[in-house]
């Protein structure tokens, strides 16, 4: 009889226990549920986070895209040569730039679309390994199409790349084309990187290189381009230079803050001031020699540019032109079918 009533006992007080334990299950596992939202959320927001952060990073800059030693305005005016020496041709690379792992970086367009520094360190692994591709697509800032009977090639403007293509590959890229004229493109910088391109190839050694266009003010037309290129594997002892080449063009005048330009009234010789015999023929010359393209290649007054040397042929805006010698330039406005027959083959990149 007391086993029983002791029983019930417990039974009783289990079955008023039972609703408390219910809670503390249901608690338990409400519980258990707020902690799993929880590390969700935590998740979520580290990589929100994370997203946030990989977006806002900036891509790193070379310390050789920098340099210090550079003052526009203590470069000499154009006297009648391509370019400028400046400082003594030392370049203004620091022992941080030295390296010889090789690399290209090209500044973003600045708030007026105009061209930044450039750096890129030269090798064989670098320098392209195909034909350029077109580039007429692109229109670097103060851009125009003018040509002029007293050019090489006609046109005033090329679109010139501020790391050549010979050297790093880089064809139509906006952030290293700028609009150069013809004796800037040909007789100023084109020496340089051919210097820095033959060192590379024949060495196998690495070049710090660095191109800068100079503008003034709200300009969109560079007054010119700041190279300079040292040897490393060397010390320099094989390519060393820090120059400016002139963004002009011999008896042309140009305005800078429009691209514009016009027929000089004065004409040079070598440098030198022209006759006032020499400056009227020059003027009668070319009183009608400034005209803007608007059609294509047949408006030059010739079909075609040939390249006696490489046996190609291309039309005359082609800017393969732009890098060819003259003693290998030759123009025929003869049929395309009778070019062919004659044993030149088209240009891959103009396609005439």
């Amino acid at each position: 009889m007391r086993f029983i009533k002791t029983t019930a006992a417990v039974l009783a007080l289990l079955f008023l226990l039972a609703p408390l334990v219910g809670c503390a299950a249901d608690k338990t596992e409400n519980k258990g549920d707020t902690a799993e939202v929880t590390t969700e959320n935590v998740a979520e927001a580290t990589l929100a986070t994370e997203t946030e952060t990989e977006v806002e990073t900036e891509p790193e800059i070379p310390s050789a895209a920098y340099g210090t030693g550079f003052d526009y305005a203590a470069v000499p005016e154009y006297s009648g040569e391509p370019y400028a020496v400046i400082d003594g041709n030392v370049p203004d690379f620091s022992r941080e730039d030295v390296t010889v792992e090789e690399f290209e970086y090209y500044s973003e367009l600045d708030g007026l679309g105009r061209c930044g520094v450039c750096a890129a360190c030269v090798g064989r692994g670098l320098m392209p390994t195909e034909e350029r591709g077109q580039i007429g697509q692109i229109k670097p800032s103060g851009w125009q199409t003018v040509k002029y009977d007293s050019v090489d090639g006609n046109y005033l403007y090329n679109r010139c790349h501020l790391i050549a293509y010979q050297l790093a590959g880089e064809n139509a890229n906006v952030n290293n084309l700028i609009t150069g004229t013809r004796y800037m493109n040909k007789e100023g910088m084109l020496p340089f990187e051919n210097a820095v391109a033959d060192y590379v190839r024949e060495t196998g050694n690495h070049v710090l290189y660095r191109s800068r266009p100079i503008f003034v003010g709200d300009e969109p037309l560079a007054r010119g381009v700041h190279i300079e290129a040292y040897s490393v594997e060397d010390s320099g002892e094989g390519v060393s230079f820090n120059v400016f080449c002139y963004n002009v063009q011999p008896g042309i005048e140009i305005d800078y803050a429009t691209g514009e330009s016009r027929q000089a009234e004065h004409t040079a010789t070598d440098g030198a001031a022209a006759t006032e015999t020499e400056d009227v023929a020059a003027a009668s010359a070319n009183t009608s020699s400034q005209t803007t393209d608007r059609s294509g290649p047949d408006e030059v007054g010739y079909k075609y540019v040939l390249n006696t040397n490489t046996k190609k042929f291309h039309y005359p805006y082609c800017d393969s032109v732009n890098q060819m010698a003259d003693k290998n330039k030759e123009y025929s406005d003869s049929s395309r079918e009778e070019i062919i027959a004659s044993g030149y083959s088209p240009c891959k990149n103009c396609n005439p």
